[in-house]
Order: structure tokens, then C-alpha cells, then sequence
């Protein structure tokens, strides 16, 4: 069901996003709406904090009673957290003096945000957001020997600090909150069948374990190679930041769609840009329409069709070249694969010029031939 509060005319009527995320999901879903997504949610990622559990209280104590030289920071959320489990704790006042006395470092501007709010002065942020250009920093200015709080990701094995303590420092691990694979991956699995089944235009991923389980799952529903095969092409990849975005390329696909700044709605902008770009202007018997995904906007007055997926197709496939003709085995192969009855052909176009209205004309039967788009 659309969202009472979508754009029936917005960038991305007619169009399907699949939303990964578990944190901030049902904010970034009602951003895509509003704009006229049709958003399918299958959560690829689960987040659990640890406020005030044993791991997290023994961290903040050790940063307390022996305060670090440098602390790294790598995300708003654990940044915040970890100063609410320190005032659970009442250690927020001893928490603050520590870490005010280090050299702060943090991965981007979430971190710096919460950085700032909780009263510490930021020594230096990473350029593009990335954990290694920290520990590149860090290398640069000499640490060997020197005490690193490290704020963890949520990501297993703590790699940045591993990292920190290859370079010569002492780390001192802070786990704040974990990622793990969803307790109910069925959303997740919904989504991947509606990736390779052809009936989501475009995917968003707001970190880099989203991306990792997604990969998982397709992988135990054995449709991990159709998945990567429509990630490589038809479906758009739009990544919230570099971080998330490397997971796509280790997969080897292609570069995917990210903002300039690293935040939700600027990410959700980038897909409004990127099926902006998707939009076809087409005349249909001289009608002037804009096909969106399986939105067709008519003439003003004339209101927006939703198209049902095998109308979709069919149009798609026609408007690759109007005013060729493409048989109707051709569009039974493409658009049904294994449907044997080539009745479903004529009883879709017939439908489809119905819907299309006075532009529905623009779709002209060539006897004993097939179908093609018309213009005059």
C-alpha cells in the first residue's frame, strides 16, 4: 500500500526500492514514499546494543582509570550510546574528562556530530569516512606505544582495533553495539526473490554487513549468482556511504550510486536523482506520455497508470525501439519465459492499450507479424 502521504506525480512513482536496513528503516521507508516509491523492507542486518552490559561496562571503566592518548570514534549512534551506558554507569562526568584529554579521531560526520554534542573536541576526521584512513592518521603521527580507545562498529572481530595494534599502539576495544544476521531473515528473503525475480528497480544499503548477509541469504536460497547478475545491471545500487559501498565492489560488481554527504536523506535524494535519470519521455499516437518504472504519467488531467509487472514488461521491451515490430514470441519469451500459451500475449497488450487510454492507440498490431510503439 502506497503511503497516504506519497507523491502520485513524485520522482519515484512507479518504482520499487528495496530497503535493507533494521535502524532508521522505517524513516528512510517513509522518506522513499513520500517521493512515490513503492518500498519493499527486507532487513538484512540486526542491531543490538550492549548499554551498560559487563564487555561495554569493563571498556568504559578501563578508559576511566587509565585514560588513552588517542580515542577513535566510528559512529553517531555508538557514540551516543556509549556515553548513556556511561551515565548508567555514573561514570558520564569521568567518561568526558578521559576522553577530553585524547586526541579524538573520528571516521565521519555522525561520529563528529555526536563527538561534538557530548563536548569533545575533534582532532581530525576522516576524509572519505573510512575506518583505515584512521589508522593511516594514526600511523602517520607516530603512536607506537600509545594507549587508542577504539569504539567498535558493530562489526565482528573487531577489526579496527586489530588494525591499531598492528601499527605498535595498545587498543582498548569499546563494543558498544553489535551486527548480527536478523533472527527472521524471511523479509530478507522475500526481497532477494523479488531482486531476481525482476520486480525491484533498485536496492538501498546503509552499511556494510547489510550488503554481506543479503549475499548470505541468496546464498542459502542457492540464487546467489542471479542475485549478483541483477545487482551488476538492472537494478540500481545506492550505498549511504564508501564504507558500504566497498562491500558492493568486493562482490565484484560495479561502483554503486552514493551521496556527497554520507546521510539518510541525502542518500534517499541520490535515488530520486537516479530514477530521475531512469524516466522516458515518449509519444503514443501522438499523446505525450512519461513512463516511470510501471508508472505512466498521462497528460495533465489524465492522472497516473500503475501498470501490473507483465504490462510493464511488455511496454519496456517495445519502447527499446519504438516503431519496431517485436514478434509475439519474442515478447513471450522475454516477458513469460516459460509460458507456453502465446494467448497471454494479445490479452496483455489489449489490456494495456485499455489503461493507456487515448495513448493506448500508439500500440499497433502488425498482422501476422506482432507489435510495435507508434508515435503518429
Amino acid at each position: 500500500m502506497p503511503s497516504p502521504c506519497a507523491d502520485p506525480s513524485g520522482p519515484l512513482t512507479g518504482f520499487t526500492i528495496g530497503v535493507t536496513a533494521h535502524r532508521r528503516a522505517d524513516e528512510q521507508i517513509e522518506l522513499l514514499e513520500r517521493k512515490g516509491a513503492h518500498v519493499l523492507h527486507g532487513p538484512a542486518i540486526q542491531t543490538h546494543p550492549l548499554v551498560a552490559e559487563a564487555d561495554l561496562a569493563a571498556a568504559t571503566r578501563a578508559v576511566v582509570e587509565e585514560p588513552p592518548d588517542w580515542t577513535l570514534l566510528t559512529t553517531g549512534i555508538g557514540v551516543r550510546a556509549w556515553f548513556e551506558a556511561a551515565e548508567s554507569l555514573g561514570l558520564a562526568g569521568e567518561l568526558s574528562d578521559a576522553l577530553a584529554a585524547s586526541k579524538v579521531v573520528v571516521r565521519g560526520p555522525k561520529a563528529h556530530g555526536a563527538a561534538v554534542t557530548n563536548g569533545l573536541d575533534v582532532h581530525w576526521q576522516a576524509p572519505s569516512g573510512r575506518a583505515a584512513e584512521m589508522v593511516e592518521h594514526l600511523a602517520a603521527a607516530g603512536v607506537a606505544g600509545a594507549r587508542v580507545a577504539v569504539q567498535l562498529d558493530g562489526a565482528t572481530g573487531a577489526p579496527l582495533a586489530k588494525a591499531v595494534v598492528e601499527i605498535g599502539a595498545e587498543a582498548v576495544p569499546v563494543p558498544v553495539y553489535e551486527w548480527t544476521m536478523p533472527a527472521d531473515t524471511s523479509g530478507a528473503e522475500r526481497l532477494v526473490e523479488a531482486i531476481v525475480d525482476g520486480r525491484v528497480d533498485g536496492v538501498t544499503f546503509t552499511a556494510r554487513p547489510q550488503v554481506e548477509n543479503l549475499a548470505t541469504i541468496a546464498e542459502r536460497m542457492g540464487v546467489l549468482d542471479r542475485l549478483l547478475a541483477a545487482l551488476a545491471g538492472p537494478v540500481a545500487v545506492i550505498c549511504v556511504g564508501p564504507v558500504c559501498a566497498s562491500g558492493i565492489t568486493d562482490l565484484g560488481l560495479p561502483e554503486p550510486e552514493q551521496p556527497a554527504r554520507y546521510r539518510l536523506g541525502s542518500m534517499v535524494l541520490t535515488v530520486a536523482d537516479t530514477f530521475g535519470r531512469r524516466a522516458r519521455e515518449l509519444t503514443l499516437a501522438g499523446v505525450p506520455v512519461r513512463v516511470q518504472g510501471r508508472a505512466v504519467v498521462l497528460p495533465e488531467g489524465d492522472g497516473t497508470v500503475l501498470l501490473t509487472d507483465k504490462e510493464r514488461m511488455v511496454l519496456d521491451v517495445l519502447a527499446e525501439r519504438p516503431g519496431v515490430v517485436r514478434s509475439k514470441d519474442e515478447l513471450l519469451a522475454r516477458v513469460w519465459a516459460d509460458e507456453p500459451d502465446g494467448h497471454v500475449v494479445e490479452v496483455t497488450v489489449g489490456r494495456l492499450r485499455r489503461r493507456l487510454g487515448p495513448a493506448g492507440a500508439g500500440i499497433e498490431t502488425v498482422i501476422r507479424r506482432g507489435y510495435r510503439l507508434s508515435e503518429r
